[in-house]
């Protein structure tokens, strides 16, 4: 046991546990720890609290390994609710550590006196302030234990006056639980393989839970003949050239994934309690394998639900199974319904509506710098439907997003975070000019820390997201365009190398030049600023496309607002029909 200050203690306990570096805005007592110990823990000094503590949580979903960010009293603790929340809603293990005035100015409405307590108390699993500064090692352990245990953020609170009070510590090891297998039963199994057999029109809807389990998802589509859909945060989980992968369902989709969700009878949910599901016809059968009691059944009735890990249960499944089930009409549908939508795809890379770039133009150009090792940092809005349909997926490659918290600003400090991690590895984030320009300033943090992330910015001068919202709403858009700056002339001032593009000429020359700076090992961060069309994405959350549902009216009605020819690109079930009669 060694005698030392209380916020030396905080930052061996955070060895202790693994941690190497923590995000924030260094002030209050809390840093001198730190300055001592900066040998064990680095710390990562962004320019605002609130990516600090995003690039927390998206070191968390990237790794599994607790994300930490720290804030000094007040405003800066403020700032950190935005990962906070991110990090609840994505269910990660997080932790924010921060000041509180000094004990004896508590409650006498001193200069940055607020209840820290009471703001952050709804937002975590682990909700602790500490009074003693004996405590403080041991708060910071049953709060990193909490995270793990409940995969959700944990919050420490230390007034400012006890940080340096010399108490005595001694690290006490860690032991980290094996997780819980969890298979089914032989009787499960068969249940799940007489279901699909049953099925005319079966589809596997997957979600983040497979992500220990990508083989078997494959293995498991080409045994049973299943067409898989994913959710948005798990499209990284499916390879991109999988010939039974139709994208995601939902507004961040495509055309093949909503048409075969709208048309199975049975659908095996696996590793997911996927919200969308609500909306579906209630005439549709559905498996659902997840490891966790509370998603079964959460989210739309089921007539086989399995508690089980996704790996072990679909592993079982395969093996009982010997023969590989035919080729389904369904599933040859689905097959060309998906070359067709990547027709579609490439219709866009060539299309140059008034003459400006389309965003899949930039992201096919932009995949040219994908290495199988590479991990993406998505942001929020149209950015992310135009990424999840045109970067390549499944090699290796990882992604993280802000599924269900939606946070802005998310991808440039996912990219700080990646790069921090894996120091190695390529790493590419793409934003829309809003979201960039929310976070822009830390574009000083890649150059400090010589992260050479390639930013990716969509630029079309609008919230477009919002905007193709309020249009279906038969809103205005009254306030979501915005004037933009030059990014890339931003990024040069701060010491980056900024890229802007306009055209083809300019798009490609940029892609050259970045290669050359990958090549000579530059450390700069790159930002790529295209100028790109303010069109919105095709709408995939609600497609007017199956005569089977709809007047031959609105089918035309769709296909003319979205621009999606009925030869070319035609519906699900009319290609369907077609394989019937040909028999």
């Amino acid at each position: 046991m060694a005698q030392m200050k209380a916020s030396q203690s905080l930052v061996k306990e955070l060895a202790n546990w693994h941690v190497d570096h923590v995000y924030g805005i260094p002030a209050d007592s809390l840093i001198d720890g730190f300055a001592a110990e900066q040998d064990l823990v680095r710390y990562i000094q962004v320019r605002h609290e609130e990516v600090g503590a995003l690039a927390a949580a998206a070191e968390a979903k990237l790794t599994g390994k607790i994300g930490v960010a720290l804030a000094a009293v007040g405003p800066g603790a403020v700032h950190l609710i935005y990962g906070l929340c991110d990090a609840k809603m994505d269910h990660t293990p997080m932790l924010v550590i921060i000041s509180n005035v000094a004990t004896s100015m508590m409650n006498t409405h001193y200069l940055q006196d607020m209840d820290e307590d009471q703001l952050f108390a709804g937002l975590n699993g682990f909700h602790r302030q500490v009074s003693d500064a004996k405590q403080v090692p041991g708060t910071i352990r049953a709060a990193i234990q909490a995270a793990y245990d409940t995969q959700s953020p944990s919050v420490v609170i230390i007034p400012d006056d006890l940080a340096n009070v010399e108490i005595d510590y001694e690290a006490l090891p860690v032991q980290s639980q094996a997780k819980l297998v969890l298979a089914g039963t032989d009787e499960q199994v068969a249940e799940t393989i007489a279901l699909i057999k049953a099925a005319k029109h079966p589809v596997m809807l997957v979600g983040t839970g497979i992500r220990n389990a990508q083989s078997e998802v494959v293995a498991f589509a080409e045994k049973f003949g299943l067409p898989v859909v994913t959710t948005a945060p798990a499209v990284g989980y499916l390879p991109s050239n999988f010939a039974n992968n139709l994208g995601a369902q939902g507004t961040i989709g495509t055309q093949p994934a909503f048409e075969a969700m709208h048309m199975a009878d049975l659908v095996v949910m696996v590793g997911t309690s996927y919200p969308f599901m609500r909306f579906m016809p209630r005439t549709i059968k559905t498996i659902q394998i997840n490891h966790s009691s509370q998603a079964l059944g959460e989210q739309f009735p089921a007539v086989q639900m399995v508690r089980a890990d996704a790996k072990t249960y679909l592993a079982q499944v395969i093996k009982a199974q010997p023969d590989d089930l035919p080729e389904s009409p369904f599933l040859k549908t689905c097959r060309i319904a998906r070359q067709n939508w990547h027709g579609y795809l490439d219709e866009r890379v060539k299309a140059r509506p008034d003459g400006l770039l389309t965003p899949e133009a930039v992201l096919r150009q932009v995949s040219e710098l994908v290495t199988s090792d590479t991990v993406y940092g998505l942001d929020i809005g149209n950015n992310t439907v135009w990424s999840t349909r045109m970067l390549p997926f499944g090699d290796g490659q990882q992604m993280t997003m802000s599924s269900w918290f939606g946070a802005m600003g998310y991808a440039l400090s996912a990219g700080i975070a990646a790069k921090l991690t894996y120091p190695d590895r390529r790493v590419i984030t793409v934003s829309g000019d809003g979201g960039f320009s929310m976070v822009v300033q830390d574009i000083l943090t890649q150059v400090q820390y010589q992260l050479p992330v390639i930013n990716v910015v969509l630029e079309n001068g609008g919230y477009g997201f919002i905007r193709q919202e309020k249009a279906k709403a038969g809103q205005s858009d009254y306030a979501l365009k915005f004037i933009n700056a030059n990014w890339a002339g931003v990024a040069e001032n701060m010491g980056a190398i900024g890229l802007r593009v306009t055209n083809d000429d300019t798009l490609k020359a940029a892609i050259q030049t970045i290669k050359q700076h990958l090549a000579a090992g530059d450390q700069q961060p790159i930002v790529l600023d295209a100028v790109v069309t303010d069109e919105a994405p095709l709408d995939t959350s609600t497609m007017k496309l199956d005569p089977d549902k709809y007047s031959d009216r609105m089918i035309g009605e769709f296909r003319v607002k979205y621009h999606l020819d009925g030869d070319r690109y035609p519906s699900l079930r009319r290609i369907l029909n077609r394989l019937e009669a040909a028999k």
